[in-house]
């Protein structure tokens, strides 16, 4: 787009609003002409599978090319000389394929992010566009040949990251720092680690890396996929409309607990047996529990074939198990293997006495026929995943032969059950049980991977959940965001080396980001206090705002002064949340209720009220405009990682935090 002759600012900005109404318009063709693609592909369409093939790529790219009235088109614009390029969520052409908005990961829109007085990159002028509700209202230019430069100085960015918000998390593109964007465009094959301190964007770097990734290796990334881990449904619930924004539609979002799903989960155990089996010394144990189920075959094989009859003799059969064995093939590949190359000598055999092949149907007969099942289930016997783990849970012989060495024979005794279920089916697993029936499961069969994925508030991933990450991620790259100062989890990181590690990236890059945009500076200076009783190696956050309010009081009804200071913030935009004690929760809700104060859970992030009442144990990764936290030791107190738990809760606040005590606040504070 050439650029136009000096114009009065308010010509300019009617310029910028009929481009923004032409763009609309455009997006809106581009929909249409896809739709009508979609309603006739069939006729077009060579075949059946043709068609179906079509209709999907199709299907996804009319979802891809949805507009979001409130969300605004385009953001920025760069004026290179005599070109300009509006920046924006997706790339929009008019009908002669011309550009409109150019996609923000465009190599052109680097600049958007990387261009300064010191670096202009060819950039003349960078301009950044004011919006609300979806209209465009400002613009502020920096003349980089100038060597203008507003940084957080600039008014329109500023009001963008410290604008309210109700409802699920936005994209950042419009605000993405440089030092961000380095990590968005950070090549597939490269695997990061992002240790970043509260309201750095760690979440939003890892979701954008996820929508750049797929625009920059589309075909590649559709067929293997890209994974988004978060730490529970909440969590999920809050990020899940980001990339759509993006026009990425297809990107899988799961928990740990979901990706491990092969048993129902319908019992809790005693913490310190949790723990132990969340202990990475448990993937050797089950390694050598498959291990020990092969053995050494034991006679030789006779097969009767019509007239003829087979033989194989134990130098061969043992040749067989011993290769197989040194292949380390997953298990139940290395079962089939040992009948493929069994039948294979039966084959040899028959066409030496034959003078002819075997046909396919001989040779599946030959691999079912009783002789050689039997030689298979006495050397090689088929296992499941929960009957491995069921065999050495209750079992105390099992699991010592296994475990000799490896764990102490209390830990055997504390892992072995006292009343051993009959079958695996009749046992009644524990979420840590399911973490040892995938270990298992990735044993006796690989299972299929993504080819990128984000693991977010990854601190607390046991070592084994980590393995479980692991074998999805194995030929592929990952995205690892956390912060060590907000483990809660009684394997929580203390160390993102050991972490990457046990997800088999040990070279993978650790960058902190320990500059905020989001959480103001009066509150991250009062959460840093707690950060020496933490225990973790991390740089204190810092924060750019120097807005916001932190508010300490001392109470004498509780209840009544949080219904009292909900009220006073939903004078203010934005969303308010309530964070404290599991157990106190469900009290403050109904007092909310009888004040006639609309509530939502934490879940349930479409609802359409401005307050949530959240447990402190669900709240990691949300963020509110006001957060009122009520008892801070009630939080200490629940659990033995309480410190670190209370350090999550109050850095959720982005505008205000209000703390509400009776009992004496903790001594860091």
């Amino acid at each position: 787009m050439t650029p136009h002759a000096p114009m009065s600012l308010d010509t300019e900005l009617a310029a910028e609003r009929a481009h923004l109404d032409a763009s609309r318009a455009a997006l809106a063709r581009m929909r249409e002409r896809t739709e009508a693609l979609f309603a006739t592909g069939h006729n077009v369409a060579g075949d059946a599978y043709t068609a179906e093939t079509l209709g999907r790529t199709l299907s996804r790219r009319v979802a891809e090319l949805a507009d979001q009235p409130d969300t605004p088109l385009f953001f920025g614009r760069l004026t290179f000389g005599d070109e300009e390029h509006h920046i924006g969520r997706r790339h929009v052409t008019d009908d002669l394929g011309e550009p409109m908005v150019l996609d923000w990961r465009a190599p052109v829109s680097r600049s958007f992010y990387r261009a300064s007085a010191r670096d202009p990159q060819g950039v003349t002028v960078r301009r950044r566009f004011g919006f609300s509700a979806g209209a465009l209202t400002s613009f502020e230019d920096e003349h980089l040949d100038r060597g203008e430069e507003l940084g957080t100085a600039s008014r329109i960015l500023t009001a963008e990251i410290e604008r309210p918000r109700v409802g699920p998390m936005r994209d950042i593109v419009a605000t993405i720092q440089p030092e961000q964007d380095e990590l968005v465009r950070a090549d597939l094959a490269a695997s990061i680690c992002v240790q970043g301190a509260p309201g750095t964007g760690k979440t939003a770097v890892g979701l954008h890396r996820a929508a750049y990734l797929l625009y920059l290796h589309r075909e590649r990334l559709r067929r293997s996929g890209v994974l988004i881990v978060g730490p529970n449904r909440a969590f999920l619930s809050y990020i899940a409309a980001v990339l759509p924004a993006l026009g990425e539609v297809e990107v899988e979002q799961a928990t740990v607990e979901d990706l491990i799903a092969r048993v129902p989960v319908r019992t809790v155990e005693d913490p310190a047996v949790a723990a132990l089996k969340h202990d990475a010394r448990m993937a050797e144990v089950l390694r050598r529990a498959v291990e020990a189920r092969i053995a050494a075959p034991a006679e030789p094989i006779m097969v009767s074939d019509g007239s003829f009859r087979w033989r194989i003799g134990l130098d061969p059969l043992h040749r067989v198990v011993e290769e197989t064995r040194r292949e380390g093939l997953p298990y139940a590949t290395g079962r089939e293997r040992v009948r493929a190359r069994v039948v294979g000598l039966l084959q040899r055999q028959a066409e030496a006495r034959r003078a002819e092949s075997p046909g396919d149907a001989w040779l599946r007969r030959m691999g079912k026929i009783r002789p050689v099942a039997d030689f298979l289930d006495a050397v090689w016997p088929a296992l499941t995943p929960e009957g491995l783990v069921h065999g050495l849970l209750a079992d105390p012989a099992v699991l010592a032969a296994a475990a000799d060495g490896v764990l102490t024979e209390a830990e055997q005794a504390l892992l072995t059950w006292a009343k051993p279920p009959r079958t695996p089916k009749a046992t009644k697993w524990t979420a840590a049980d399911a973490v040892l029936v995938d270990e298992a499961a990735g044993l006796l069969e690989r299972p299929a991977g993504f080819g990128h994925v984000v693991v977010d508030e990854a601190q607390d991933l046991s070592p084994m959940q980590c393995r479980a990450i692991a074998r999805r991620s194995e030929h592929g790259s990952i995205t690892l965001l956390g912060d060590l100062a907000q483990g809660t989890a009684p394997w929580a990181a203390r160390d993102w080396r050991e972490s990457l590690a046990h997800l088999g990236k040990p070279d993978a890059t650790v960058v902190p980001l320990s500059v905020g945009f989001r959480v103001p500076a009066a509150v991250v200076a009062f959460a840093n206090r707690l950060l020496p009783a933490l225990a973790v190696d991390v740089p204190p956050a810092e924060s750019l705002r120097r807005d916001g309010a932190l508010d300490v009081r001392t109470v004498d009804d509780l209840v009544a002064a949080t219904v009292a200071e909900v009220r006073a913030a939903l004078a203010h935009d934005g969303s308010v949340g309530v964070i404290a004690a599991d157990d106190a929760v469900g009290g403050l809700r109904a007092a909310l209720a009888d004040a006639g104060i609309d509530t939502a859970t934490a879940d349930d992030v479409a609802a359409p009220a401005r307050v949530t009442v959240v447990p402190a144990t669900l709240v990691k990764g949300l963020e509110y405009d006001h957060v009122v936290t009520v008892e801070p030791a009630a939080i200490v107190a629940a659990e033995p990682r309480g410190l670190h738990r209370l350090y999550v809760v109050l850095t959720r606040a982005v505008s205000r935090l209000t703390v509400l005590h009776t009992a004496p606040l903790p001594a860091p504070l």
